[in-house]
């Protein structure tokens, strides 16, 4: 039982449980007690340790260690620690709990040995992740939390009905990797899986609500849902070829779109897409360096990540405004969020000695050595993609472009007041640093992070070739913005993604649908309700049935009126069982 209440998503469950009990002033306080102590239990159990139970005829493993999934629970606890910090000035019950909740369902199915524990956490990080947009408290978060968690629950079906299938066939629940073939339990698992890594055109539930999230509860989303579905994917699919295509894919499309998009945290949600590209492709591609190169992509990855999404939390905390065509001249008034922002585009972009360039050469190494030289050439353009949305676009236009908030106009066709910069909680500036200097750490000491993986790795990211060809990927894409930056100059939009289908002609179709179906049940209802006033009536009086001459009016209807009912009652049910075993 000790051991039990020592798994490190129990110490979270708990945590939760704990913080719904405590006053709101040391509600913050005590939040970072319990990734703290996540974290310490997971490095607690040796390599190879496991802790078992019985259920029905069934065998659990809520936790079974390895070096894949402690560095993936590593990573999630420190985001934890962070995202507290971040969070500390929040009093928001529903919001701590949920945070704590979410990290919960993250860590458990990283550690989990079987179907049952993983699903369970699965569904458990969509309910809590779908409050903490929610809990921003407006009608369009509210929409976008329903649309959220309705895509998650389509993809828990999936992800259900394989392990079923799987169950049926093996008897078994343990997690063991796919074989390259298209089965009915594989392929229903990885549309599961993949609808959670946002695999076009199963993505639009992350750019449509990581914007619309609190601001603090998107630092915990830019983290944990992706990067957990790809520990999943590491884990089930490794050489699975197809993903390699379907990488590919993502890397490009999430920067093209991140390119078109005008919310900063909508920039950053496509850009999570093109980065999550990379790591499909590494799994793809699934040798020992590939593996290497997907874990330390996502570690890196949730690191600068969510370092750019509490930047731009602090820009929307301080100004009140998320649009880069409502932003600009910020430079002067957030120097510092700014310097800080750039850490983490530095390292989305992949420059050295930033974190960014030890993951993302790897993989794009791994392309070359396996012999996709295609895959390698285009990620090289998703990189390019990466510096300028990120790197550049989006710094440019919100902090160095001239300020435009008195070139907006309100609903009422009046210009909207010049941006006013509100200060910054202490715990927003001391959060940031802490991000920045593990994403500084990790890019000049990228080996503290090797020695963890899943495969012993000789690969040495500081070489001539990896440094001169970064530098002309790089000033090309400077490049490249420079000359295009009055094209790309934003302006009032929205971007339309496939999410479009469901919103528009879906939800129409949907509504007709309703509307038909509502109007048959209103008619049945109608006519039942009918027959039985016309029972009723008939039965106030029974003897009228043995004697038609005798008067309307009964003396047993003066003291029994209940009983005409009642048997009408009866006299319908019995119709409706006649009816059902003649038409059987």
């Amino acid at each position: 039982m000790i051991e039990f209440l020592q798994i490190p998503a129990v110490i979270l469950l708990t945590g939760a449980l704990v913080v719904a009990l405590l006053p709101a002033r040391i509600r913050a306080v005590a939040f970072l007690l319990f990734p703290a102590a996540a974290l310490f239990s997971l490095w607690s159990f040796p390599e190879g340790h496991s802790i078992r139970l019985s259920f029905a005829t069934y065998e659990l493993i809520p936790l079974k260690i390895d070096a894949l999934n402690r560095v993936f629970g590593t990573i999630f606890s420190l985001v934890g620690i962070v995202g507290g910090i971040y969070a500390l000035h929040i009093q928001d019950r529903i919001q701590q709990i949920n945070a704590l909740l979410y990290s919960a369902g993250a860590l458990g199915v990283t550690l989990a040995g079987d179907y049952f524990t993983l699903f369970v956490f699965w569904e458990m990080m969509a309910v809590s992740s779908a409050y903490l947009i929610w809990a921003r408290r407006t009608e369009e978060s509210d929409r976008a939390g329903m649309r959220y968690l309705m895509m998650h629950f389509l993809g828990g079906g999936f992800l259900f009905g394989g392990i079923l299938i799987q169950l049926a066939q093996t008897n078994s629940l343990a997690i063991q990797p796919f074989a390259y073939e298209f089965s009915v339990t594989s392929v229903l698992v990885l549309i599961g899986v993949s609808l959670n890594a946002a695999v076009p055109p199963l993505h639009a539930w992350l750019s449509d609500a990581y914007p619309k999230a609190t601001i603090t509860g998107a630092v915990f989303m830019s983290a944990l849902t992706t990067k957990s579905a790809m520990y999943v994917l590491i884990r089930l699919y490794p050489g699975w070829e197809v993903l390699i295509w379907v990488g590919i894919a993502m890397a490009l499309y999430g920067a093209v779109y991140a390119l078109m998009a005008d919310d900063i945290r909508e920039i950053l949600a496509f850009s999570i897409i093109s980065q999550l590209g990379y790591m499909v492709t590494a799994v793809g591609i699934g040798t020992e360096m590939a593996i290497n190169g997907a874990t330390t992509h996502a570690f890196s990855h949730i690191l600068y990540k969510s370092l750019l999404f509490m930047a731009a939390g602090a820009v929307i905390y301080a100004t009140g405004r998320s649009k880069l065509s409502e932003l600009g001249g910020l430079a002067s008034r957030m120097k510092w969020v700014l310097a800080l922002y750039m850490v983490g585009g530095a390292s989305i972009s992949g420059i050295p000695l930033f974190n960014g360039f030890i993951s993302k050469s790897m993989i794009i190494s791994s392309a070359g050595e396996a012999h996709f030289e295609w895959a390698m050439l285009l990620l090289m353009v998703a990189s390019i993609g990466s510096f300028l949305h990120t790197g550049l676009k989006l710094p440019y236009f919100t902090w160095i472009a001239p300020a435009r908030g008195l070139e907006i106009l309100d609903s009422t066709g009046m210009p909207r007041p010049p941006v006013e910069v509100r200060r910054l909680p202490g715990n927003m500036m001391v959060a940031m640093v802490i991000g920045a200097a593990l994403c500084i750490f990790f890019g000049i000491y990228p080996f503290a992070l090797y020695e963890q993986l899943p495969f012993a790795s000789t690969y040495n990211p500081f070489t001539l070739y990896h440094f001169v060809e970064t530098a002309q990927l790089l000033v090309l894409s400077l490049a490249i913005f420079w000359l295009l930056k009055g094209w790309i100059a934003e302006r009032p939009s929205i971007t339309l993604d496939v999410d479009w289908f469901y919103r528009k002609p879906l939800l129409k179709l949907a509504d007709g649908f309703l509307f038909v179906v509502a109007g048959i049940y209103g008619w049945f209802a109608d006519a039942i309700a009918d027959l039985a006033a016309a029972l009723s009536r008939a039965f106030v009086n029974p003897m009228k049935w043995l004697n038609p001459f005798a008067p309307s009016e009964h003396e047993s209807s003066t003291y029994s009126p209940a009983m005409g009912t009642a048997m009408g009652f009866i006299l319908f049910v019995f119709v409706v069982l006649g009816l059902f075993f003649f038409m059987n």
